[in-house]
This record gives C-alpha cells, structure tokens and sequence, in this order.
C-alpha cells in the first residue's frame, strides 16, 4: 500500500486513478481499476446518463471497491446532474471542462468529496476558492479536451503544488512507475492514467485504437483547435487529424465526432478523432489493468527506492 492524503481519503490502496474518458470509462475498465487497488472513474462526458446509471450499476455487480464519478460540465445538460450523481450513492466526484464554483457547493453538502481538473494556476486557485478538497492538474501533453494555452505537466504541476495546499492528482504524460514516481517528485499524491487504460485489455474500444497507440512514436498526436471555437484537444494522427490540424474548421472541431462510436467501437479510425495522450509514444503492449497497476507500483517503489540510494542525505 503507498499511503498518502489521497488513498486516505478515496479509501484506495494506490494512488492511481483512471481517467474518465467518454463511452470507454465504463463498468469493465473502471472496475478492473478498482479491483486492482486504484481508483476507477464513471464518465458522463457522452451525455448518456441513462447508460451511465446502468453501469454504475454494473459496476456494484462487479466490485466492492471504492469508484467515482466524473461531470463534464461542458458535455453534461442535465440539470439536474447533481441529484443524478448523489443519488448513486458515490462519495467521491471530479468535475471537469467547466466552473468549479458550479457544483462543488452542492456536491459537498451532499457529503461527496470534490477534486476539480485544472490546466493553469490561475484555474486551480479558482477551484480552491470554490472550496474543492483537491485538484487533478492535467499538463499539455496529455490526451483529450485541453486549455488552447497548453502549458506541460513538468511546468503545471510543481508550480501548481507549490501555490495551495489540497491534495493533488496529476494527469498527463504518466503511464508507470518511473513516470508516476517524477510526478510525486513534483509535489503530486496520485496520478491519472488516460491513455494507458484506453489501450488496456479491459478497455472496450475496438483492437484498431489500441494498435494505433501502440504503433504511435512519441510525436504521432496533433493539437487542434487552438484557436477555437470550442475546446482545443490531443488526438492522434490520422489522415482526418493531419487535415484539420493544418485546415481548421471554421466551426470548431466537435462536429468530427459525429460518428464517434465507428471509431470508438467501429475500429474506423478515420471516422472520429482518436483523443490521445504524447504517452502513447511510450506504450507498446496491451496489458491487463491489473498487471498495469501492479507494475506500476512496483517500479515506483524500485525508482523511489534507487533515488534515495543514490541521492538521499548522507549521515
């Protein structure tokens, strides 16, 4: 077990948390995360809550372990997405790609704890004045909708651990314990892991996605829409992406997910946009979620352990 402010108050054995991605953080990958001690996450970003309910369902069915639930502000239309969220009985919450003064006051009455996902200093000090009880600080790097100003984890997250005193998740650019063990090094107490769970065995999109990563060198994503309208996001390059990377739409991108599920589950990578993290350059081998966690953890134990060795204060 590695103990810190966050598996203390997930009640988790790692401090290794799943991303909630759209359609894929589902009962069958968010389960296997929990079971294997870290922290799956039920995603609301597809609009679907009544799939969502169900698999939250599912997910009692398959694990005793403490989950959570994502709200993507920004994809979610339902107002009434807070009573939705409690009355599922979890305890725990991010909200995500919107203001965390929205519902962190009302979540927090209802006895869950709140953890806000922030791209830049100025957005993590908000949520802390929102009264969040920690932050998931997501670097440029990582995969899906981003800040257009997108500033790397090795920048965001010292600077942003250095400025308030809530427990912080850090996301982008982490994949296993080397990468997990540089996040503690700068001030982190857990990590998210976005793009290494899409390509896990128990993520249910199609094979091709998962080849693709790992296939993927480490430039082979694109930034589009920096400009907007709408999010800007990392995908993976395909000949669509490569096409709107040098031509953006006038409109924005979000009408490219149209048929997002051919892609998704369809295995026709050019039907969609493939969201993705730079890691993908680092992943290349599909592996159960257990095996990913337990190897995880042990190489961050091995990695901590050497540096102290190496570099620890002498008597």
């Amino acid at each position: 077990m590695i103990k810190t402010r966050i598996t203390e108050m997930l009640g988790v054995e790692y401090p290794i948390v799943q991303a909630p991605m759209g359609w894929i953080a589902r009962s069958a990958l968010a389960s296997a995360v929990s079971n294997a001690g870290g922290l799956g996450i039920i995603e609301t970003s597809s609009g679907e809550l009544d799939a969502v309910r169900e698999e939250i369902k599912k997910m009692r069915q398959l694990t005793d372990k403490p989950f959570g639930v994502n709200i993507a502000q920004a994809f979610v239309r339902d107002p009434d997405i807070v009573s939705f969220v409690v009355d599922q009985g979890v305890k725990f919450v991010t909200t995500s790609a919107g203001d965390p003064n929205r519902y962190c006051s009302a979540l927090k009455s209802a006895g869950l704890t709140v953890f806000h996902v922030v791209p830049s200093l100025s957005a993590a000090l908000k949520a802390i004045e929102a009264g969040v009880d920690g932050l998931v600080v997501e670097g440029g790097e990582g995969g899906g909708f981003k800040n257009g100003r997108e500033v790397m984890t090795m920048v965001l997250l010292p600077l942003v651990c250095s400025k308030v005193n809530v427990p912080v998740i850090a996301a982008g650019g982490v994949t296993d314990g080397r990468s997990m063990a540089a996040a503690f090094a700068l001030g982190a107490e857990a990590v998210q892991m976005g793009t290494r769970m899409v390509s896990a065995a128990e993520s249910p999109v199609h094979q091709n996605w998962k080849d693709a990563i790992l296939n993927a060198k480490e430039t082979d994503t694109v930034f589009l829409n920096r400009f907007g309208p709408g999010p800007a996001l990392r995908a993976l390059r395909t000949e669509k992406t490569t096409r709107i990377e040098k031509e953006p739409p006038e409109d924005g991108v979000m009408k490219e997910f149209g048929h997002a599920l051919d892609l998704y589950f369809g295995g026709d990578m050019e039907a969609s946009i493939a969201l993705s993290g730079q890691v993908a350059g680092r992943i290349d081998e599909v592996k159960p979620v257990a095996q990913v966690i337990r190897e995880t953890v042990e190489e961050f134990e091995q990695v901590t352990a050497e540096l102290g060795r190496r570099f620890g204060a002498k008597a």
